[in-house]
């Protein structure tokens, strides 16, 4: 079995409270880790990894970023689906040959850019040319932004979803989305749906996620941060030595 079909395989029959928990990869130590742990796959957050080669979110050259992509697969022996934001401004054909020879058998792409909503029906299209080309070979996670950089409208969020599933796209992804409305764009929205978890114990817990209608659960940088700060620590009990 390919790796893109044991990915696809762990998003089916997920149920309530379990959804499937995708540890956010910045390098291939970080990627080892997760694996270790007894994670069956991993997703790379474009943020963390940007964080880990010196650049701001959205600043990572595409080079660079299908470069850590590669580094990370070559690593594990799990699936590794990849953040690549807005796709770089690549065509379709020559981003998915990328996402390809980095070894991902998946990737996550942004509905917005620069902060600004794209035109979902425009939207819409790309990701159809993107899974036209890519065709069983890679898993589409189709990053919906209404709460990020829209008016937060639920009912909005669920006409973006709908647009990209019928595209193609084989999970969607409300980031950002309240926990409160969780339950609404699940029974709304066909098939998988991908929900950000934070690691500061302000919001649900993966499981409380999955109770409230996340098939999979992502932590974006947060992974890489809560490292980065564990390090500061060390670092500052150095000093005092």
């Amino acid at each position: 079995m390919s790796g893109v079909e044991v990915f696809r395989r762990l998003h089916r029959g997920r149920l309530p409270g379990d959804p499937l928990v995708l540890p956010g990869p910045w390098d291939a130590v970080s990627a080892r880790v997760f694996v270790d742990a007894g994670f069956p796959a991993l997703a790379t957050p474009s943020a963390g990894v940007a964080a880990s080669l010196g650049y701001e979110d959205g600043a990572t050259p595409a080079d660079e970023m299908f470069a850590a992509v590669a580094r990370i697969v070559r690593a594990v022996d799990v699936p590794v689906s990849a953040d690549v934001e807005g796709g770089y401004g690549l065509a379709p054909k020559e981003l998915v040959e990328r996402l390809l020879e980095a070894g991902a058998v998946g990737c996550n792409l942004e509905d917005s850019n620069g902060g600004v909503l794209k035109d979902p029906r425009q939207h819409a299209d790309w990701l159809g040319e993107v899974r036209s080309v890519a065709a069983d070979q890679l898993f589409v996670n189709a990053r919906v932004d209404v709460f990020l950089h829209g008016d937060g409208n639920p009912e909005r969020a669920i006409e973006r979803a709908a647009l990209y599933v019928a595209a193609g796209a084989d999970c969607v992804y409300p980031i950002a989305a309240p926990a409160d409305v969780l339950p609404l764009l699940r029974s709304g929205i066909q098939g998988p749906v991908n929900v950000f978890c934070r690691l500061d114990g302000e919001g649900p817990s993966p499981t409380e996620l999955g109770e409230l209608g996340a098939t999979r659960v992502t932590f974006g940088p947060g992974l890489q941060r809560w490292a980065a700060g564990a390090l500061g620590g060390m670092a500052g009990e150095l000093q005092k030595r």
